[in-house]
């Protein structure tokens, strides 16, 4: 009897942790959503008890507060854009193929685009650049750690022998601006900044070859 009711009892609380999972990854989609347009300060508890239709002190209990709720916000969208741009860019061999990969993969995820304001990043580093605390530091972690991926391939094209012996720290950063370029232009309703941003970062391979 005793060991029928502590299974009961585990199992219960399994379930709780399955329902609290399920009710914080779709919090945090639709925070991803509000914050790609209006900013992590666009978020509070009440704004999305009304959108997702639940109540106010369910989602204060997953988060307790804003800050915490933005941070996991900005922990959910860099898991987005890992498995949409950085994972399936793996698929090329390393070097400029890969590089000529995660270009293609993050200009699918402003075109598309993935959250309806674009680039996460691109909406919410210049609301915080200038706010020191923990969620610019989740932000600019989140941004070095996209440039380092991008030199990290340029250093494989230069010990592969594929370009010249160019800093891929500096590289990477080139072709991280370039491709935020792109998402406000493409904000602003200019399509043709994709072609623009594809022959701007061909003729950087081109002189680094």
């Amino acid at each position: 009897m005793v060991v029928s009711e502590e299974r009961e009892t585990a199992e219960s609380a399994d379930q709780r942790l399955r329902r609290g999972a399920r009710s914080r990854r779709a919090v945090t989609r639709r925070a991803i959503e509000i914050a790609s347009v209006d900013g992590l300060d666009g978020l509070s508890f009440g704004r999305l008890a009304e959108d997702l239709e639940v109540s106010k002190a369910g989602i204060q209990t997953l988060f307790r507060t804003k800050e915490k709720l933005q941070l996991a916000t900005v922990d959910a969208a860099r898991e987005v854009f890992v498995e949409t741009v950085v994972r399936p860019a793996r698929d090329a061999p390393a070097g400029i193929a890969r590089l000529r990969a995660l270009v293609d993969r993050w200009i699918d995820y402003v075109e598309r685009p993935v959250f309806p304001g674009g680039c996460f990043l691109g909406a919410n580093l210049p609301i915080f650049d200038s706010r020191p605390g923990p969620v610019r530091d989740a932000l600019r972690e989140q941004q070095r750690d996209w440039v380092a991926v991008l030199a990290a391939q340029f250093r494989r094209a230069v010990d592969a022998g594929e370009i010249a012996d160019v800093d891929p720290e500096a590289a990477g950063f080139e072709v991280a601006a370039v491709l935020n370029a792109v998402n406000v232009a493409l904000r602003l309703g200019d399509d043709d900044s994709v072609a623009m941003a594809r022959g701007v970062i061909d003729r950087l391979l081109r002189k680094a070859a």
